[in-house]
């Protein structure tokens, strides 16, 4: 059987093309959905982080409202000579607030100028829920960043899928021109497109479930 003409060579290359081409351009927009749910996933978490960080945000400054209000009664107390009171005030303090209170009462801050100004200056002085809030701040962050980078390689699909599309132009232009010269060019072009994409795609990471 004699080698084919080059009309014929040049058919099947653009039916190769198109064909492969069609499957990456399916396999991409299949992908950009896929990376589209991992983003809403991440965004959904991120904002149920964000919801519990403003929780303990809220919680830690009304426990230190607490604190505030407590140190600057028992202040009061103590200047006024009020030593029931003052104790009083005192059996009240949180727990998270005693130790610098008094790690405090430790500088002799009555007799030394130098002394921490108040309790909350203290290294001591530790709100867990302003610490949990710090936390899932944190968290919530990097769960952001999840979120960006996912919008990213859906975005990076959905461009696959444009340049699999201008591959497909190409060779489905090809195949309708008559100048086999014309063709073998439109052809090639299409096939660097196509294979420029692959080598990018190859790159990507892949989503099965989300």
């Amino acid at each position: 059987m004699g080698e084919r003409p080059r009309a014929s060579r040049l058919e099947l290359a653009a039916t190769v093309l198109l064909a492969v081409a069609a499957v990456a351009t399916a396999w991409s927009s299949y992908q950009a959905n896929r990376w589209n749910g991992e983003q809403a996933k991440a965004a959904s978490q991120t904002n149920a982080i964000r919801i519990d960080a403003a929780r303990a945000q809220g919680e830690a400054q009304a426990e230190t409202e607490v604190d505030v209000a407590l140190f600057i009664q028992w202040v009061d107390a103590d200047a006024n000579d009020e030593d029931e009171l003052a104790d009083f005030y005192a059996a009240r303090f949180r727990d998270e607030f005693q130790p610098a209170f008094d790690a405090w009462l430790g500088t002799d801050p009555f007799g030394d100028p130098e002394a921490p100004p108040s309790p909350f200056a203290m290294d001591e002085y530790q709100v867990e829920a302003q610490v949990e809030a710090q936390d899932l701040d944190r968290q919530g962050e990097a769960s952001a960043a999840t979120v960006r980078r996912d919008i990213q390689r859906s975005a990076n699909y959905v461009l696959a899928v444009v340049l699999f599309a201008v591959a497909l132009f190409f060779a489905g232009i090809s195949v309708k021109l008559v100048n086999e010269r014309l063709r073998a060019v439109l052809l090639g072009v299409g096939y660097v497109v196509f294979l420029g994409a692959v080598a990018w795609l190859a790159t990507f990471p892949v989503s099965f479930a989300v």
